[in-house]
């Protein structure tokens, strides 16, 4: 059973412990979809039950924060009342539950409040409202599924932040009822350091359903392949091919960072192995959860080996080579 305060943020769409500003933003706009003046005939006694249950959902949680304390000692038998009444369909027990002593303090301490007035309207003899919030109460707690696109980034946009510009079609459902395609333009901020699978929801702008709550669109980050760098969690790895007299002799490159940057890595005092790695501390990929924190940049060297030598050659170098250890 949904007692009152959780179904009036389901009507109006938003969490608990949402501020009255996120109240008043949510009211605002689900008042402008449902008012009715904005319907045709056809339509316009869905849009009144709708518009009179988002005003009294809202009206009702702004009370609430207000005077969180008489709520909380009014909130269960106004819980029992309502749905009972609703269950019973006007006439059965729940609709003539006995008033407890937590009811008449409600009623002497807040005799205005729009809980008490909320059950008044839809517990009373109108039937017409009770059956049509009903079937509104029913269908808000239904939401349509997410439309789900791929936001594909380079490394270059997920590691300097971006704004990029996604478009969609959605379909959308128009005052008669019927179901159109519109494409729809959004922008998005690609934050710096967000990584391959990383969702980004676009509240109610997903497909719309006739009596179910818009879906919301969500966009899943997906890198695009790299010329140079691949990436490793928050690390960047970087391979590169050295003719084997440079890893013997010295050995130097330059290369530039995704950010633009540029590196110059020396090998002037030491021989390349098979498999050596240099690591160069903090020029990796920013790290989203910890501002000002990057990863590492792993610079991977391989060895080229020459494909054949001549007799001349392995002599040379069997004699160069021959007091090394």
């Amino acid at each position: 059973m949904v007692n009152p305060p959780e179904l009036y943020h389901r009507i109006l769409d938003v969490p608990r412990g949402t501020s009255s500003q996120g109240l008043r933003a949510a009211y605002k706009g689900l008042a402008r979809k449902w008012h009715p003046d904005k319907h045709p005939p056809a339509s316009k006694p869905e849009a009144e039950a709708r518009f009179k249950a988002i005003t009294e959902a809202y009206e009702a949680l702004l009370d609430q924060q207000e005077n969180r304390a008489v709520f909380g000692v009014c909130n269960d038998d106004r819980a029992a009342e309502m749905f009972g009444t609703f269950g019973a369909g006007g006439g059965g027990g729940g609709a003539r539950m006995a008033r407890t002593r937590s009811d008449d303090f409600c009623m002497r301490s807040a005799p205005a409040t729009p809980a008490r007035e909320f059950t008044k309207v839809y517990s009373s003899g109108n039937t017409g409202g009770r059956r049509a919030f009903a079937e509104f109460s029913s269908s808000i707690m239904r939401k349509a599924p997410p439309l789900e696109r791929a936001l594909e980034c380079t490394l270059e946009e997920l590691c300097r932040g971006c704004k990029k510009q996604v478009k969609f079609t959605r379909d959308v459902v128009t005052k008669n009822g019927s179901i159109v395609k519109k494409e729809v333009t959004q922008a998005i901020m690609v934050k710096p350091g967000w990584r391959k699978g990383h969702k980004v929801t676009l509240d109610g702008m997903g497909d719309e359903r006739p009596g179910c709550l818009p879906a919301d669109a969500v966009f899943t980050v997906a890198e695009k392949k790299h010329s140079m760098f691949k990436r490793v969690g928050d690390d960047l790895v970087l391979k590169a091919k050295v003719p084997l007299v440079n890893a013997l002799t010295g050995w130097s490159f330059s290369f530039r960072l995704l950010s633009g940057k540029k590196v110059s890595c020396k090998f002037d005092d030491e021989v390349i192995c098979p498999g050596y790695e240099k690591v160069i501390k903090g020029e990796g990929m920013p790290i989203a959860e910890q501002r000002g924190a990057r990863g590492d940049l792993r610079v991977k060297l391989e060895i080229v080996f020459p494909e054949q030598l001549t007799d001349e050659q392995r002599a040379g170098l069997a004699e160069i080579l021959k007091d090394c250890t």
